[in-house]
């Protein structure tokens, strides 16, 4: 099975605290970005990479692509997924790959959104999917540094 250490919901995808903070606090030795836009982009590729230590090796894949090659992880690859939306993880989940436990660190508030917390958005669409994604075992985290005291549950919440 996939050494998947976390898998982060982050709009943002990779910046300076997944890249550097939350790379290093889980031994991370690869980021396995799953977006199906990044995955066709290297500008955003080559932006994404430039905030990894060198020692940390970068996958851009479909979310499909990621749902296909997962299980074929070699047990030295320490994997971080960062994906962009609940939605996204929902897709990997019930593709098989085996997520446990999600990070909530970057949701953007936009009309029709609620605020959840000063990083944290959602609609009902995300509402819905997290409930979901509970229901099939996955339990998640709220914090948007490895530092941060661990919030109370986003089922709480919504």
């Amino acid at each position: 099975m996939a050494n998947i250490l976390l898998t982060r919901i982050d709009n943002r995808l990779v910046h300076g605290q997944v890249g550097v903070t939350w790379t290093s606090f889980l031994g991370a030795n690869l980021v396995l970005v799953a977006n199906d836009k990044v995955a066709q982009d290297e500008v955003r590729q080559n932006l994404m990479d430039m905030v990894l230590p060198d020692t940390v090796q970068t996958r851009f894949f479909t979310l499909q692509k990621t749902i296909d090659v997962i299980h074929k992880a070699a047990d030295r690859q320490k994997i971080f997924i960062v994906v962009e939306t609940p939605q996204d993880v929902l897709t990997l989940v019930k593709g098989g790959v085996p997520i446990k436990e999600v990070n909530i660190g970057n949701m953007h508030y936009a009309e029709g959104k609620e605020q959840l917390s000063s990083t944290i958005s959602v609609d009902e669409d995300d509402k819905k999917t997290f409930r979901e994604l509970n229901e099939l075992g996955v339990t998640f985290d709220m914090r948007k540094v490895p530092d941060d005291k661990r919030n109370k549950d986003i089922l709480d919440m919504i």
